[in-house]
């Protein structure tokens, strides 16, 4: 089976090459294991875990589903970081751009998401496919409400 996450992640890495992560290959494997079944990728993006610019060793690869947000991280030695974020639990999306680089950050009902030293020009991308997502989720949610409302 082919890692269709590491494809779209190397493709988002050279896009925006500015970008500071690193192995995105073994990130986007523990991503492609922890896929459901029919489980379909929107987007993927990657970057560094945790909301400051210093922290230049903790890189990640973040994949929006049909079914979550989810944020991955391979360890160097064993064990990997698989954090999921459900769609009904996100509160909202806070975007800081810098001189060079910007960061995201996602506040959910939990707890608050951050991915940072992105490049400053995909930030209005990684915004776009964010709050798209979560748009077309509380769309769908919200006409499964009136539909069962209705019957």
């Amino acid at each position: 089976m082919s890692n269709r996450v590491y494809e779209l992640a190397k493709r988002y890495k050279r896009k925006y090459f500015g970008t500071i992560c690193f192995r995105i290959h073994a990130h986007s494997n523990v991503i492609n294991e922890h896929l459901n079944p029919g489980e379909k990728l929107y987007y993927v993006f990657c970057g560094q875990k945790g909301g400051s610019s210093k922290e230049i060793f903790s890189s990640c690869v973040v994949a929006l589903t049909n079914e979550r947000i989810m944020i991955a991280t391979k360890r160097v030695l064993w064990g990997y970081f698989l954090v999921t974020i459900k769609p009904d639990l996100f509160n909202d999306l806070k975007v800081q751009s810098g001189v060079l680089f910007g960061r995201i950050l996602i506040d959910t009902a939990k707890e608050k998401v951050g991915i940072s030293n992105l490049a400053k020009g995909s930030l209005r991308e990684v915004e776009t496919a964010i709050s798209t997502y979560i748009d077309k989720y509380k769309n769908k949610k919200n006409k499964t409400e009136k539909k069962e409302e209705t019957e």
